[in-house]
């Protein structure tokens, strides 16, 4: 139980250290991905502009990210990307599902078809 402030901002400290180790994994992952994909890796660090370029490893137009805006479209949609990006890489619904949908495993994921074996399949759209 957090019974004062100096607790609460520990508290707040540790989550934002873990936070931002998350973030740095997970731009290293889709770093490499958008690499495979033949697209400038280094747009993986900039928030909001790496969800548009990870619409077009799932073979979409950049246009489709805007369905992250609209609330509970953005969960069925985020469903349908991971399977996208996950069949463009050759790996099926499981690995998809699991690893590229769910937000603490996704980073692993984003590892996994980084720097693992998986060849990227599909075509980006402009």
């Amino acid at each position: 139980m957090i019974t004062d402030q100096t607790q609460f901002f520990a508290l707040l400290s540790a989550n934002s250290a873990w936070a931002v180790v998350v973030y740095v994994l997970t731009a290293v992952g889709l770093w490499r991905v958008f690499w495979k994909a033949g697209l400038p890796g280094w747009l993986a660090i900039i928030p909001l502009v790496n969800l548009f370029v990870l619409v077009k490893v799932g073979s979409l137009s950049a246009w489709w990210g805007l369905l992250f805006i609209v609330p509970l479209v953005n969960v069925v949609f985020a469903i349908v990307l991971a399977f996208r990006i996950g069949r463009n890489f050759g790996k099926g619904g499981a690995f998809s599902f699991f690893l590229l949908w769910i937000p603490v495993l996704s980073t692993v994921g984003y590892l996994i078809l980084g720097f693992g074996r998986a060849r990227w399949t599909g075509r980006a759209r402009a």
